[in-house]
């Protein structure tokens, strides 16, 4: 026995008070785009005023030739045709004049808005949203421009909450990572490790389907299982263009990215780690197992005269903040600094150069390594102490503290920090709720509001 039909589902406006309240919708949805068209820094107030300028300043010329040209006595024929439809004793003959004007200039405004409809419709743009992303994109545009440094999930972290605020983001990207799928790609085709561009441009995308995209790994066929979408396209304009870096102006036309994103270096290069019993580890990939016992004193490159690209330097001398991290300390933010290039700029720019401390030790690479043990290897390798230090003071569940501890990673703070150290940071509560990694809109507020940005120390 089938089921009996379902009654149909009322209309919205069916329901009391329905229909008042799907109308004062509109109307709050029109009012609002209204005050968007007219906000500053949108650029149509001046344009909407030159055109009722320009109309207003027509219909003097057309009254002008009138009067003064061969139509003259049609003109006199359609004046009077009006006057005739207006009772004198009612409202003055020059009413007529006036609506008339209104009427036209208002057919002329809809039209243009109806041709604007039309434009951007035919372009695969909403009209409805038209005004959203130019407000969107005009308040971006004015946004600080900052340049992040680092790579890992930390950094796309970073730039999801950035994004939010500015349009202006420049991340530098360490391509030192000889594991996983970046690995395998480097090593067949010769290219720069793409893995860390990947998550960062998906981050920066404007496309949800394709930030999805992007970070989707394969997990069958032969030769791409374990292999992420970005990686593979990134290698096919690699292959293209000769490079990846001679690719870039294509990816971020294609990608449509809120921001830009450069590798730090153009060749690939090999972290090589430098450990307290004199041995060395080649491939950031090894450090986590070879490590042991010992302590990493620095880390190098090889080649170590490696060329940057002139878009990261001349972003850097741009550049209102400087941001290293979070991520990795000898994986992800030292690598980048050791560009010579990039390090001399980062020298020289007096943008202040803000480090965001990790949130815990990582095993095999920082063990037993202080807060201010992090931002002394930082001064070693660049050559310049970072301004600022943005430090973390929430703290994370006790079972995540927990799970951690067992892995061997410890919670960082200024337990024991110096004084100057304590006097460059600013403390705040930067946590991800339920979880040990940094929450990005938290983060982004942090480098926006408490952060000093180059306007506020030069």
């Amino acid at each position: 026995m089938s089921d009996p039909p379902l009654p149909p589902h009322p209309h919205p406006d069916a329901a009391p008070g329905g229909r008042g309240t799907a109308l004062r919708a509109r109307g709050r949805r029109a009012t609002r785009r209204a005050r968007m068209w007219m906000s500053p820094g949108i650029g149509v107030k001046r344009w909407l005023a030159l055109f009722v300028a320009c109309t207003l300043l027509g219909a003097i010329g057309v009254l002008h030739f009138t009067w003064t040209g061969p139509l003259h006595f049609t003109a006199t024929r359609w004046i009077l045709w009006v006057n005739a439809l207006i009772r004198p004793e009612v409202m003055p003959l020059y009413v007529g004049g006036i609506v008339l004007m209104l009427l036209a200039l208002f057919g002329a405004l809809w039209s243009i808005m109806m041709l604007n409809r039309s434009v951007l419709s035919g372009t695969g743009t909403a009209p409805d949203q038209a005004v959203d992303l130019m407000y969107q994109n005009r308040h971006l545009a004015r946004g600080p421009r900052i340049v992040t440094l680092g790579g890992g999930t930390g950094m796309s972290n970073l730039l999801s909450g950035l994004r939010v605020h500015t349009g202006n983001t420049t991340a530098i990207v360490t391509v030192a990572d000889d594991g996983g799928s970046s690995g395998r790609l480097r090593q067949s085709l010769d290219m720069i490790a793409p893995g860390d561009l990947t998550d960062c441009y998906a981050a920066l995308s404007d496309s949800p389907v394709m930030a999805r995209l992007l970070l989707h790994r394969f997990q069958r066929g032969d030769g791409i299982a374990g292999h992420t979408f970005g990686n593979l396209m990134l290698a096919t304009l690699s292959e293209e263009e000769g490079s990846l870096s001679d690719a870039m102006i294509d990816i971020h036309e294609v990608l449509r990215i809120r921001g830009r994103v450069y590798p730090a270096a153009t060749q690939p290069p090999t972290l090589v780690a430098h450990l307290s019993d004199g041995r060395t580890i080649r491939g950031e990939s090894q450090f986590a197992q070879q490590v042991g016992a010992a302590r990493i004193g620095h880390v190098t490159l090889d080649p170590p005269d490696l060329p940057a690209l002139p878009e990261v330097l001349q972003a850097i001398r741009d550049a209102d903040q400087i941001v290293l991290g979070p991520g990795s300390l000898y994986t992800s933010v030292i690598p980048a600094l050791l560009v010579p290039a990039v390090a001399h700029e980062l020298r020289q720019t007096p943008a202040p150069l803000i480090y965001v401390a990790s949130l815990m030790t990582e095993p095999g690479e920082t063990d037993d390594l202080t807060l201010e043990g992090h931002v002394q290897a930082i001064t070693r390798h660049l050559g310049r102490a970072p301004d600022c230090v943005l430090v973390n003071n929430a703290m994370p569940p006790r079972d995540v503290i927990e799970r951690y501890a067992a892995e061997g990673a410890h919670l960082l703070g200024l337990g024991g920090a110096s004084r100057d150290l304590r006097g460059r940071s600013v403390i705040l509560p930067l946590l991800h709720p339920g979880q040990a990694r940094h929450d990005p809109a938290a983060l982004a507020q942090a480098l926006l509001y408490a952060a000093p940005r180059r306007d506020q120390t030069v």
